[in-house]
């Protein structure tokens, strides 16, 4: 039998072993867009774990016959996403799951999304009053996308920068440093907070005057006692405003009377109206609004202070800012009658639990004995390496990196809620982490949030952050969100809104 020729086999097929990619499945002049897709599907399908190296682009390149264009276009899409990241001599490696539907066969219409035995019912979720575990709850919820409010892009934390301020404080730690610590913090953190809201929010204090606390939430859970001791039991708060910070101050046996946010910010006449001792604000950027406290209406509210008023004041989002320029911080302006709060939280990650609280006078002492009962002062060692983050500019630098990309991302929901939601209205774009929307439909937005979990998108409806009546909407937060998901997440939205209108 003679032997076959090449033509007899057909021209040579290139490929990779790597997910066995065939170029001759990319259409013409589409290839990045192929290679794209098909290495986000394997992320999502976990064909590539989280970890997982990517080979080079030379040699993924040479296997497929295309230019090393195409493969550096592909991987850098995924890294814009937050799917893969660079790390120089440890290559390309997958860091986050992209949140696609399943695929589904040609000819097959998909059918519902299975429930996982964890994942909250909708209509329970957002029946009635929300509880205390509400939080806890919608994060745990499995959802093809989320959109978190108050949550950064965590997947661009700064290891190596962390890693490398690790290793300098505990090449250069002494035995002292770890014994018990000073329930007010380490001083190299105070003196770095110090100069950092000295630099950044205007506000000059000695390292003293800090106490460093496990964010913000532990901060009004150390005041509870304070402020009672003082004679006060009523906080007002923001309407809208949030509802976790409600929860924690009712929790310490502390009322909350609303008080409404207009365009300047919150309405002073209302305040005294409520005869409230205390009120809890977040001027730079007020959750869930965005507005931004007027200057006429901080002129009001430090006048109501010199009254005997506290203002306890929650630096809010302040340093995520994109079409403004920045505002100080009322510490800044009226110290004996301010309390301010700020943490890492927003700049860095939740996870680390480490923010500070610059007390008035009267209260520093009181505040230094609640943290010393509460827990004996924060752990050690990543006060430290915080400090070391600050005082290097590394902490500067990421700050930098981050408005980058939630600004990218919060134009790609804009852009989305335009497409998606026509008519509805954005509100707070300018800076944070977050975009409120409100819609004209009497469509309730507890039933819309509903829906949307039902579609596999989690998001927070306004009414949650809302004591008195108002418009329905949502609070819909970007940072954490790639783009491609964020688009596809409004358009579930617009479809759920559609559909109950």
């Amino acid at each position: 039998m003679a032997a076959a020729t090449s033509a007899d086999c057909g021209p040579p097929a290139y490929g990779s072993d790597f997910l066995q990619l065939d170029a001759g499945d990319a259409p013409v002049g589409g290839k990045a867009d192929w290679l794209a897709r098909r290495l986000r599907q394997a992320i999502a399908d976990g064909q590539l774990a989280m970890g997982s190296r990517l080979p080079p682009t030379r040699v993924l390149a040479a296997e497929l016959r295309v230019s090393r264009g195409v493969v550096t276009e592909a991987y850098r899409r995924l890294a814009e996403d937050g799917h893969v990241k660079g790390r120089r001599r440890g290559g390309t490696v997958v860091v986050a799951a992209p949140l696609l539907q399943p695929s589904v066969p040609c000819g097959t219409r998909p059918g519902p999304a299975p429930v996982a035995a964890d994942r909250a019912v909708p209509g329970t979720l957002f029946a009635g009053e929300p509880n205390a575990d509400v939080f806890d709850a919608l994060r745990a919820t499995r959802a093809r996308i989320d959109f978190p409010p108050g949550q950064p892009d965590l997947t661009v934390f700064p290891r190596a920068a962390w890693l490398r301020a690790d290793r300098a404080v505990l090449a250069e730690l002494s035995a002292d440093n770890l014994g018990y610590g000073d329930p007010r913090g380490a001083p190299q953190l105070r003196r770095a907070v110090a100069t950092w809201l000295a630099t950044s929010r205007g506000i000059r204090v000695e390292p003293d005057e800090v106490l460093i606390v496990a964010g913000t939430a532990q901060a009004l859970s150390l005041l509870h006692p304070v402020l009672r001791a003082d004679g006060i039991d009523s906080v007002a708060v923001e309407d809208p405003g949030s509802l976790g910070t409600r929860q924690h101050l009712q929790n310490g046996a502390l009322a909350t009377p609303p008080v409404p946010v207009d365009d300047g910010g919150m309405r002073v006449d209302a305040l005294r109206a409520t005869r409230a001792r205390a009120v809890l604000l977040t001027p730079a950027h007020q959750f869930p609004t965005g507005v931004v406290t007027s200057g006429a209406r901080r002129r009001e509210l430090l006048l109501w202070a010199k009254d005997g008023g506290l203002i306890m004041e929650d630096d809010y989002d302040a340093e995520h800012r994109y079409d403004r320029p920045p505002v100080a911080a009322l510490r800044a302006l009226l110290t004996d009658q301010v309390c301010y709060m700020g943490s890492v939280s927003k700049l860095l990650a939740p996870a680390l639990r480490i923010g500070w609280v610059v007390p008035p006078p009267r209260y520093r002492d009181a505040l230094t004995d609640a943290k010393r009962f509460n827990d004996l002062g924060n752990a050690v060692l990543p006060q430290l390496v915080l400090a070391r983050l600050m005082e290097s500019g590394d902490l500067e630098r990421h700050l930098h990196l981050l408005r980058g990309r939630h600004r990218r991302r919060r134009d790609a929901m804009i852009n989305a809620i335009a497409e998606h939601l026509p008519g509805a209205v954005v509100h707070g774009a300018a800076a944070g982490l977050h975009l409120t929307v409100t819609y004209a439909s009497e469509v309730p937005d507890t039933e819309l949030a509903a829906a949307a979990l039902a579609r596999g998108v989690t998001c927070q409806p306004l009414s949650w952050h809302r004591q008195m009546p108002g418009h329905p909407g949502l609070v819909l937060g970007y940072a954490a969100t790639p783009p491609g998901a964020i688009a596809d997440g409004v358009a579930a939205l617009g479809e759920a809104l559609r559909e109950l209108a």
